[in-house]
């Protein structure tokens, strides 16, 4: 399993591309933004034709338009802003709570044979497990408060930056290792000074993926017994059958997940440029 994650690593495109010379992962320069407002200017033109032709509920499926008034109106009450922050926070902190372990054990388990015996096998086997099955678990665990919000998010996200870690670990130029040795660095300092620094990349690029997954399980996270967050205002909208304001919690989730992954491009790109011009 973790071979063939191995090869899809050494492929082109895997993290490295992504940081190329004059942009974080934008090639194609405008065309991006263009394509982007094509499609809501198409959305948009087929709510106006819907409002003559009637073909289609419009509460149903609001126009942009509709939207933007939606998100004007929570915006103004101070609810979008609220559910921003706290939906963001939990995010950080269960990317923060699985990061630690993930990286520790992605370095053992690439490193140490007698540990990926042990490790990787259990892991592997609770990896394909939806986290959704786990969830009633969860609140038996941990109840429904903030601990379970968060582990929920946090076992979400190990599993990718586990497996980022242990690619890197697994990828390191050899070469680099027997120069360490050759230098009569101990394993503790050949872990420190070699290792994680060949392997911080992989590092970046796991966390960037982990917040990617946390902002994708948010919605179920915030379904445990939540009153604030994006997730709790797409499932009250959905009782009082407010398809917009629905609309507006899940676009807004969309928009914290790109912008959080920018932002970690460019500082990836701006911590390791050494990676960006060898390549």
């Amino acid at each position: 399993m973790v071979a063939r994650e191995e090869a899809a690593a050494a492929e082109p495109g895997f993290g490295a591309q992504e940081m190329v010379a004059g942009g974080v992962g934008l090639g194609g320069g405008s065309a991006k933004p263009i394509a982007l407002a094509a499609v809501i200017l198409l959305w948009q033109a087929v709510g106006f034709l819907n409002g003559w032709l009637h073909f289609y509920n419009p509460k149903l499926f609001p126009d942009p338009l509709d939207i933007v008034v939606s998100a004007w109106r929570l915006a103004q009450q101070g609810v979008l802003w609220t559910d921003i922050w706290v939906s963001t926070l939990r995010v950080v902190e269960g990317v923060v709570a699985s990061a630690p372990p993930g990286i520790v054990l992605g370095m053992l388990v690439g490193r140490v044979r007698r540990v990926e015996d042990t490790v990787e096998p259990v892991i592997e086997l609770l990896r394909p497990i939806p986290p959704l099955a786990l969830l009633p678990m969860i609140i038996l665990w941990f109840g429904i408060g903030e601990a379970s919000k968060v582990f929920f998010i946090a076992y979400s996200c190990f599993f990718v930056i586990f497996t980022t870690v242990v690619v890197g670990v697994r990828n390191i130029d050899p070469v680099l290792l027997r120069a360490g040795e050759s230098l009569g660095l101990s394993r503790w300092q050949l872990y420190r000074f070699v290792i994680m620094q060949a392997v911080m990349p992989d590092i970046m690029l796991g966390l960037r993926l982990g917040l990617s997954v946390g902002f994708l399980v948010i919605v179920a996270a915030e379904f445990i017994a939540a009153d604030t967050g994006l997730g709790y205002l797409i499932n009250y909208s959905r009782t009082w059958f407010r398809v917009g304001d629905m609309m507006v919690g899940a676009i807004t989730i969309g928009v914290l997940g790109v912008g959080s992954n920018y932002l970690l491009l460019a500082l990836e790109r701006r911590l390791f440029r050494w990676r960006a011009s060898s390549s």
